[in-house]
């Protein structure tokens, strides 16, 4: 009689090649796979959440900061321009607005006191002892005039004290002053120059130390050595307008409305013009370009607040940007705005359809500029009203994280949803490890015990081999 060694075994559950860990970590896994799944897809939508909240807010700031670079520095921007160009530089200030033309006739430059001192042998040179006074206003070769509202500058020139170290003294004063050595085919002078302007001439005068005499060869009056004066200081005398004006510095910060000026060069007799561009031709292009810009945002937007498939359906701040740019044809843009003149893009021939799309009517357009075409222009500009203005505006507020109703507060309540989900599935990972831990302990238990049916299963294998041979 011969007993199947495979019948003994099968009823025993020895040799079934049961892998005890990986069943361990199996059931864990089965156990938490719902919460798993429901808490990875609770992160996705968060995730999509913030990435398209932070698509549309990123929209719109560029958006803003691109209309109001083009008001700023392209084609809407009024900027001046100047017929001789060697003339002058023209500028418009920060926010300031500038119209019309000028007609500008420079006949002299403004200039600066350029004075010499005598020859030494080198820099180093010692000069003397005492101290040195400068005085400041207007001098020529023949006369000085001081401004006694100017405080004189007191220099202490110690014994011992070089060429070299009488500029650095005159230097470390910030009185306006530029002093430096020069190394002349003659020998060492030093230079003194001062700033532009008829008040900014100086004169030198020394107070000699007795001990150690000298320094009184670096004063200079009028009617000393008149190769010592350079040049003298003057004024830039100009015509703009036909009117006389005149500066003490050739840069002239807000000369008219709009309108600064550096003077490079003179043209008496003969007046340049400078003009103002106007932006009239460019704002139809403008109008245009917004209107797309805008709808490219509001087709993202309807996309995202879809109530049935879009992830911001119930975002308070994408409703809301949605119901500023509802409002917005028709929000007051230029609350100062005189009677008659236009107020609202509305009036620029912004209109908005029954899907929230955008369209633009250059007709309107055209009337508002026959109309009031400064007004217009008005709008156009980057002063605290306006179109880009507001445009501004609505973009600021929606990069407000501590305010709920915007964009930026949606993502900061998303990214903060993020966080506790991402605390809630690590505590979710560290309950499924523990199972798992449990498990492979008491399925160790078991192999054990299995280990141990399969020295009993050996001996009975040695039994059943000798009785079948016996048999035989």
């Amino acid at each position: 009689m011969s007993i199947a060694t495979s019948s003994i075994a099968t009823t025993l559950g020895i040799g079934s090649g049961v892998d005890m860990t990986g069943l361990a970590e199996q059931l864990a896994e089965a156990q938490f796979a719902g919460r798993n799944e429901r808490l990875a897809t609770k992160s996705e939508t968060l995730e999509q959440r913030i990435s398209l909240a932070g698509s549309i807010r990123s929209s719109f700031s560029t958006f803003a900061s691109a209309l109001g670079e083009r008001m700023r520095t392209g084609d809407l921007a009024p900027l001046p321009n100047i017929g001789n160009t060697s003339v002058a530089a023209v500028s418009s200030p920060v926010g300031s607005i500038g119209k019309g033309s000028y007609s500008l006739e420079v006949t002299k430059l403004a200039t600066n006191q350029v004075l010499t001192g005598p020859v030494y042998a080198s820099a180093t040179d010692t000069v003397g002892a005492g101290s040195l006074t400068i005085r400041f206003g207007s001098v020529t070769n023949a006369a000085f005039a001081e401004d006694t509202g100017r405080t004189p500058l007191s220099i202490d020139i110690a014994a011992g004290a070089t060429l070299k170290d009488v500029a650095s003294a005159i230097n470390g004063k910030n009185a306006g002053l530029n002093a430096y050595v020069a190394q002349t085919s003659a020998g060492a002078q030093l230079v003194v120059k001062g700033a532009d302007g008829a008040q900014n001439g100086f004169v030198i005068e020394a107070a000699e130390d007795g001990a150690d005499p000298g320094l009184s060869a670096l004063a200079w009056q009028p009617g000393g050595d008149p190769a010592r004066l350079v040049s003298t200081s003057a004024d830039a005398e100009f015509l703009l307008d036909g009117l006389a004006r005149t500066s003490a510095s050739n840069t002239i910060p807000g000369v008219a409305p709009g309108l600064s000026l550096t003077l490079t060069g003179t043209n008496a007799g003969a007046p340049t013009t400078i003009r103002f561009n106007s932006p009239d031709s460019a704002l139809s292009s403008v109008m245009q370009d917004i209107t797309g810009a805008l709808n490219e945002i509001v087709s993202e937007l309807r996309s995202a607040i879809d109530p049935l498939t879009g992830p911001l359906s119930r975002d308070a701040g994408a409703r809301a940007l949605r119901s500023e740019l509802s409002a917005l044809g028709s929000l007051v843009v230029m609350p100062n705005a005189p009677d008659g003149a236009p107020r609202t893009l509305a009036e620029l021939g912004l209109a908005i359809e029954r899907d929230g799309s955008f369209r633009f009517d250059n007709d309107t357009l055209t009337d508002a500029l026959e109309r009031d075409p400064a007004g217009v222009a008005a709008m156009f500009t980057t002063g605290i009203n306006g179109i880009y203005a507001t445009i501004d505006r609505m973009a600021r507020s929606n990069s407000m994280a501590s305010d709920p109703g915007s964009l930026a507060g949606s993502i900061a309540r998303y990214e903060k949803q993020t966080d506790q989900l991402n605390r809630d599935m690590e505590k979710l990972a560290e309950k499924q490890e523990a199972l798992r831990s449990s498990m492979v302990a008491r399925f160790a238990s078991a192999d054990a015990r299995v280990a141990a049916s399969q020295s009993t299963l050996s001996f009975l294998q040695s039994q059943i081999d000798i009785w079948n041979s016996q048999g035989d």
